[in-house]
């Protein structure tokens, strides 16, 4: 372990944000780099006994809400930004292994500026992928183009790689309104901060050069279906019916066929060889697990970078199918067969996945990225000593 660096991990207190985050800082642990991953406390007290690397510490700040407050995202940033910035100020002041390098989600700016203000370097981290971060870090030009708003299925010709196919309705909702008054908040709000993660002295993407190469280059130049099926649905995800009912009905229909549970191991059964397809929202996480191991995706994307991700399942990588702004049923039984059925999607899916398991490999291009970072991290830590 090289004592002379020690790195604090800060993701944004989201499980979508944690994953990947938590890979990441269990990469650094084992490549001999001294890590703390900071959660809230309300979120180590969830986590308590999920299984961790043993050389891994784990700390916590306050996140300024009480434990049965429901968190929307908003009334999280604001609160973090007042109550756990003076706490996070304080920790980095007083840790007993002095930090050399803090790693931010790019969610969480406070945690960059305070850091910096201390002397410290500081890292952003983005959890979604690379053309959503290059199409946030856009969306000011965007408006001084005339570009927003439009027709939804005009091409968007602000941002950089993504020309010839990015349409209106492939832009995270409540982004493309923004000037009529009637944005999404929160989506405004996260491009203000993709815009100020971007002024770090660094920026990791969670993403692999095979993928995304064009977005890549862009950002360094700126610095009912008849087949069986596995539900994950979570408790808190649909309102006014309980899960349990919800169970009860597809089980109605589709008999032996149906499974509805509660959790499911994604990776695990991404895995499995009876996996024809996966129908998903697109996140960031969810597309690259299903990436990796080769499956048909039917996206039906939801929020955020979702939006843009479905389009490039379905335009660009050819993957799978983008099934945006669709809510027939119909449709989304003929989609699903379509992504079962097609050996054409199904090649390209295993071509990807072949393709980013060598990325990974210990000569790939994101090992030797990896790499590259720690050596990064261990220069920026030796300079601020």
């Amino acid at each position: 372990m090289d004592a002379a660096v020690h790195v604090l991990v800060s993701p944004w207190p989201r499980q979508g944000h944690i994953n990947p985050m938590l890979h990441f800082a269990t990469a650094l642990v084992d490549a001999g780099v001294q890590v703390t991953f900071l959660h809230t406390e309300h979120n180590l007290r969830r986590l308590a006994q999920a299984p961790l690397p043993p050389r891994l510490r784990l700390l916590s700040i306050p996140d300024g809400l009480p434990d049965d407050h429901p968190r929307s995202i908003l009334e999280l940033l604001e609160s973090m930004c007042t109550t756990s910035s003076a706490a996070y100020h304080a920790l980095l002041l007083s840790a007993d292994v002095p930090v050399t390098c803090v790693v931010a989600d790019g969610t969480m700016p406070f945690a960059i500026d305070i850091a910096e203000e201390l002397g410290i370097p500081a890292l952003a981290f983005a959890t979604h992928s690379a053309c959503s971060y290059l199409a946030l870090l856009s969306m000011p030009k965007l408006g001084e183009l005339g570009e927003s708003p439009f027709p939804a299925d005009d091409p968007v010709c602000g941002v950089p790689g993504m020309e010839g196919f990015l349409r209106r309705r492939d832009l995270p909702r409540g982004l493309y309104c923004a000037e009529q008054g009637d944005g999404d908040p929160w989506m405004l709000k996260l491009a203000e901060v993709t815009a100020r993660s971007s002024k770090a002295c660094a920026l990791i993407l969670n993403t692999a050069a095979s993928m995304e190469q064009p977005a890549l280059a862009h950002i360094a130049s700126r610095t009912t279906t008849g087949y069986a099926f596995l539900w994950a649905l979570r408790p808190d995800m649909v309102q006014m019916t309980s899960s349990a009912l919800l169970r009860e009905a597809v089980g109605a229909v589709q008999g032996s066929k149906a499974r509805v549970v509660e959790w499911a191991p994604q990776r695990d059964v991404l895995r499995h060889r009876a996996v024809g397809c996966f129908l998903t929202h697109a996140g960031w996480n969810s597309t690259l697990e299903c990436a990796m191991e080769g499956v048909p995706m039917v996206c039906w994307p939801f929020f955020s970078d979702q939006q843009i991700n479905s389009r490039f399942v379905g335009a660009v990588w050819r993957t799978g199918l983008d099934m945006k702004d669709v809510c027939d049923r119909g449709v989304v039984e003929r989609t699903v067969r379509e992504a079962m059925e097609s050996g054409e999607i199904r090649g390209v899916a295993q071509a990807m996945a072949q393709q980013l398991r060598l990325d990974v490999a210990e000569v790939g291009s994101s090992s030797s990225e990896l790499e590259r970072l720690v050596r990064f991290i261990r220069e920026l830590s030796i300079r601020s000593c």
